[in-house]
């Protein structure tokens, strides 16, 4: 006989209705991710510079190193960007009525979603000008 797992005490007080399968944790966080894409404008923007900056990659003939940074600064804006409305939402919840400590908090985050863009296009800059500029004077 094998000695079953010890049961999560939170989980069972806190979350009853949790899964607790990975497959149906892997569902939910998708549900998440394809939420933010479907109703966040700037989610599609971000991912639209991304596809612009990953092929604009491939059409330059960065190296892998490069596009390496490039995609780690996509993802990290990504990420502000789903954080920034998991904290909008979550402060809709509170109070939907004009709050200027909630109006900070909304602005702090998106001042954070603002930082990362800022820092991808630093790094946008640091790799395709270069071979942007070889590119010009060559042709």
């Amino acid at each position: 006989m094998t000695k079953s797992a010890p049961i999560d005490d939170h989980t069972v007080r806190i979350h009853p209705q949790a899964q607790t399968n990975y497959i149906s944790s892997f569902v939910h966080a998708l549900h998440g991710v394809l939420h933010v894409i479907k109703h966040e404008r700037n989610a599609r923007i971000h991912l639209g510079f991304a596809v612009v900056a990953f092929g604009l990659g491939e059409l330059l003939g960065v190296t892998n190193a490069e596009l390496a940074a490039v995609f780690f600064a996509v993802v990290i804006v990504f990420l502000a960007e789903m954080f920034n409305t998991a904290i909008e939402r979550t402060l809709d919840l509170i109070d939907v009525r004009e709050n200027p400590q909630i109006k900070l908090i909304k602005d702090m985050s998106a001042g954070a979603v603002l930082i990362a863009a800022v820092a991808a296009v630093m790094v946008g800059i640091v790799v395709y000008l270069p071979v942007t500029l070889r590119w010009l004077w060559a042709n």
